[in-house]
């Protein structure tokens, strides 16, 4: 593990993360990243549905979200969360973390508005990159078509006008 810098520790002072994984192992071991980086608030839950009930009961700043869960999965919980009028917070960041790397996967999580797509194992400076980035550079929230979401990072200068135009932005690593 890597020492974190204080100006990190007081950024998560506070930070309200929800962990929606239905593998108890895997809600664990985030945790236990999550507890390392200085994260303090912590909920969790084992499947889409509750997770969905917790946000209603918790109004997290963010939500890590496994793919692959019975019932509702992923894609349909990020689906529900980017529903205004429905979701009493369509606007959280949300965070894929899945074992799934297949391009089509990453492009749908980015059609369903999820701000970042991260691959299991997840290592604590991944994670804690991605959190500080989310957290600091939010990026404004769009409605395009069908889409609502983040506004996606462009490849240079690229900003999309259309629905299609998803289909060509790059993940930055």
């Amino acid at each position: 593990m890597h020492t974190v810098p204080q100006h990190v520790l007081d950024l998560f002072h506070g930070v309200k993360v929800l962990v929606v994984d239905d593998e108890f192992y895997s809600r664990k071991v985030i945790r236990t990243l999550l507890s390392s980086i200085g994260v303090t608030m912590i909920h969790d839950a084992a499947s889409g549905e509750h997770g969905l009930d917790v946000m209603h009961a918790v109004a997290p700043d963010i939500v890590l979200v496994d793919w692959e869960m019975p019932g509702m999965d992923g894609a349909a919980f990020a689906r529900a969360v980017r529903t205004p009028g429905t979701s009493p917070h369509p606007n959280v960041p949300m965070i894929m973390l899945t074992g799934h790397s297949e391009r089509w996967r990453v492009l749908e999580a980015l059609r369903l508005g999820v701000n970042e797509y991260l691959l299991k194992p997840v290592s604590s400076k991944m994670l804690l990159d991605r959190l500080v980035a989310t957290l600091t550079k939010p990026r404004p929230i769009i409605k395009v078509g069908s889409y609502y979401g983040p506004e996606p990072r462009p490849a240079s200068v690229y900003h999309p006008v259309n629905e299609t135009a998803l289909d060509e932005m790059v993940l930055i690593n």
